[in-house]
C-alpha cells in the first residue's frame, strides 16, 4: 500500500459503551419520550446535514473487537459475535441513509479457521442466520434496494452455508441501487492470487496476450469488480493493521481510519468524524 497516496487516521477512544440504535423507538412522541424523541431527531438532522456535502460511494469495514467487547461486558464470546452481526445491519442502514452506495465488510477471514472449532462453528451458524435475515423480507434490504454479494473462497465453506449464500444473492440480484459485499471467507492475498489465476487461464486459452496484462485487467478480475472505487476503509478495536483486507483496493485515494472502539460499539458518532474528514479532503482537492 502506498502510504503517500492513502490517508490514515486514528479516532479518539469513545467513552460510550453502546452507540444509539438507528430506530430504537418506531413511533416516538415528544410528550411521552422527550429524550428519545430529541435523540432520534438530532440523529436524522445530522445525517441530512452530512448529506449536503460529498459522501464516499464505497466504504469498507474490518469489524474487529467482538471477542474483546464480550469480555468487557462479561458475556460469552459467542454473544459478542452475535452482537457484532446485529451491529452489521445497523451500520449498513446508517451507511445507506448517508448515501453510500457500496459497503464491504470483513465477515470472516480465511485465517479465522485457525480459531477454536467451537468458535468457528458459532461464527458459521451466525453467518447462516444473518444471511437468512437479510434476504427474507428485510426492511433495510428492501427499502434501499440492496444487492447482497458474498466474496471469498467458497470452497472452504460447509454446504449448508453455501446454500444460504446462493439464496441471498439470487433473491437480491435484481436490486441495483446499493451493494453489500460480505467477505467470507476472505483474504486479500487469496483474492489477488485468484485474479492472477483467471488472467493466466485467459492467456493459456489465447484470449489475452501477455503484453495486454496490466493493472486494469487484474482489477477487473477482483471480487469487487463492478463496485465503485474504495474511498474509505474503517477498522474498529484500535488495532492499527489491515489484516489482509482489500489491500489492492485501498492502495490509492482511500482514507484509512483506525477507530478506538469495539465493533458492537460503532455508530453514528464514530462515523461522524470519518465523513467530515472525507469531505474536507474532497473539497481540498477541488
Amino acid at each position: 500500500m502506498s502510504l503517500d497516496k492513502a490517508t490514515i487516521s486514528c479516532a479518539p477512544i469513545s467513552n460510550q459503551p453502546f452507540s444509539t440504535p438507528l430506530h430504537p423507538f418506531p413511533e416516538l412522541n415528544f410528550f411521552t419520550s422527550p429524550i428519545a424523541y430529541l435523540s432520534n431527531f438530532s440523529r436524522r438532522l445530522l445525517i441530512k446535514i452530512l448529506r449536503q456535502g460529498p459522501i464516499p460511494q464505497h466504504v469498507g469495514f474490518v469489524m474487529d473487537g467482538n471477542r474483546r467487547f464480550a469480555k468487557k461486558i462479561n458475556v460469552q464470546t459467542g454473544e459478542g459475535h452475535y452482537m457484532g452481526f446485529q451491529k452489521l445491519e445497523e451500520v449498513l442502514e446508517l451507511c445507506l441513509e448517508l448515501g453510500i452506495k457500496a459497503v464491504t465488510v470483513y465477515a470472516f477471514s480465511i485465517e479465522n479457521f485457525k480459531r477454536p472449532k467451537e468458535e468457528v462453528e458459532t461464527l458459521m451458524n451466525l453467518a447462516r442466520n444473518k444471511l437468512r435475515e437479510l434476504y427474507e423480507n428485510n426492511d433495510v434490504v428492501s427499502k434501499y434496494g440492496v444487492s447482497i454479494r458474498v466474496l471469498g473462497n467458497r470452497s472452504l465453506l460447509p454446504e449448508d452455508l453455501l446454500i444460504e449464500m446462493e439464496k441471498a444473492e439470487d433473491s437480491t440480484k435484481e436490486n441495483n441501487r446499493t451493494i453489500l459485499n460480505l467477505c467470507c471467507p476472505y483474504t486479500s492475498r487469496d483474492e489477488i492470487a485468484t485474479a492472477v489465476r483467471k488472467v493466466v487461464k485467459q492467456v493459456e486459452k489465447g484470449e489475452t496476450k501477455i503484453s495486454e496484462i496490466d493493472e486494469k485487467l487484474l482489477d477487473s478480475k477482483l471480487y469487487t469488480n463492478g463496485c465503485p472505487p474504495l474511498e474509505v476503509l474503517i477498522r474498529t478495536s484500535g488495532e492499527i493493521r489491515l489484516s489482509d483486507f482489500l489491500l489492492w483496493q485501498c492502495h490509492e485515494k482511500c482514507n484509512i481510519h483506525f477507530v478506538n472502539c469495539y465493533w458492537p460499539e460503532f455508530g453514528l458518532w464514530e462515523m461522524l468524524p470519518i465523513i467530515l474528514d472525507y469531505q474536507r479532503g474532497f473539497l481540498g482537492q477541488r
